[in-house]
């Protein structure tokens, strides 16, 4: 589903991350309006309700996952064979022109710990000292942030306030400017930041 449409403001130029793409070459302006809890490992009332319809993953990330599948298998006691859902959906903006998804096993994605909190790929990656961001896709990092058609916006769970944890807590910019940051560059959020300071003085 397209995120629900909303008037943008154009950057100076476009912002491709670090893949290629996406490309960013507008902003939401409700990015720094609505909020979010985003202390997640903090949070002890939503039983990862984000995680409810599994996760779209990218070419390059699925590859990166399924070169460490052997020991990914091993630690999360799930047979790699039950990971993701058969096909791909062609995609341009997403790195590798395509994408999967994750399985969802008993209402909920297939990664999620189900004796703790979180995400079994990023336990994996934690425990064996790989940078997240190698194996888990755009999409999942910036949640509740996404991107379609080149604008950066609020996830429709966002706006439509089915995501529980909506309404409290800083901005979805505020607490996601270190990941756009790292997808971005630094030219990126310094260009959001001045947007986010002309957001608050109107």
């Amino acid at each position: 589903m397209s995120p629900q449409r909303y008037p943008s403001v154009a950057l100076s130029r476009p912002f491709p991350s670090r893949y290629g793409v996406p490309v960013v070459r507008a902003v939401d302006p409700r990015l720094f309006r609505l909020t979010y809890f985003t202390h997640c490992l903090a949070c002890d009332w939503c039983h990862d309700q984000c995680c409810e319809h599994g996760v779209d993953v990218d070419v390059v990330h699925y590859e990166a996952i399924m070169r460490h599948a052997d020991r990914l298998e091993r630690f999360s006691g799930i047979p790699r064979a039950r990971w993701f859902v058969k096909g791909r959906e062609e995609d341009d903006e997403v790195p590798g022109g395509a994408s999967t998804r994750t399985r969802v096993r008993r209402g909920r994605c297939v990664f999620l710990r189900r004796n703790g909190r979180g995400c079994q790929i990023h336990a994996f990656c934690l425990s064996e000292g790989i940078d997240y961001h190698d194996l888990k896709s755009v999409v999942d990092c910036l949640f509740p942030i996404t991107f379609a058609d080149g604008i950066l916006c609020p996830a429709d769970e966002v706006t439509d306030r089915s995501l529980v944890c909506t309404g409290v807590g800083p901005t979805l910019y505020r607490g996601l400017r270190g990941e756009l940051a790292y997808y971005f560059g630094d030219a990126f959020v310094a260009e959001l930041d001045r947007l986010e300071r002309a957001a608050a003085a109107t």
